[in-house]
């Protein structure tokens, strides 16, 4: 995989009765690998928002952390079968979260990187939703548009 990259994060919610949330963002970002552990980075820009957010994906086999800096600030730790707590820092004040991971599936081969990760998504104790994150890297050189729309 080369270092140049583009990333595409997919977060899909479900709060329960007809109350589902999809997103999905494609950006170039930078990559590298040390050992297993995969290293994605990105900036994120907020729409309406000055400013961005820095983002630092570190994915192996059982776990994800993503690093948030900036407009945001968080770190995030998804571990399969185990609770983290964090506090997740916006403009608009603190969230107290947690993140209960049920199952991360990585998926890599030397030209992409796949990871799934399904959690349930509590803020301040109280549970608020299932979620999953598809998270798709491609070499930058390589991307063609119709290549995302196969994913």
């Amino acid at each position: 995989m080369t270092d140049e990259i583009l990333v595409s994060v997919k977060g899909f919610q479900n709060m329960g009765e007809e109350q589902e949330n999809e997103v999905e963002v494609i950006i170039p970002g930078s990559y590298c690998k040390r050992g297993d552990m995969h290293y994605i980075k990105y900036d994120e820009v907020v729409e309406g928002m000055e400013g961005s957010i820095r983002n630092l994906i570190k994915v192996q086999k059982d776990s994800m952390e993503v690093t948030k800096k900036g407009l945001t600030n968080a770190h995030m730790v998804f571990e399969e079968q185990k609770k983290n707590i964090t506090y997740y820092d916006t403009p608009f004040g603190n969230l107290l979260v947690g993140i209960a991971a049920t199952d991360i599936d990585l998926r890599e081969t030397e030209e992409q990187i796949d990871v799934t990760v399904k959690y349930a998504l509590e803020v301040n104790y109280e549970h608020l939703a299932d979620c999953t994150i598809d998270l798709k890297v491609r070499p930058k050189s390589s991307c063609r548009p119709s290549q995302w729309e196969h994913m």
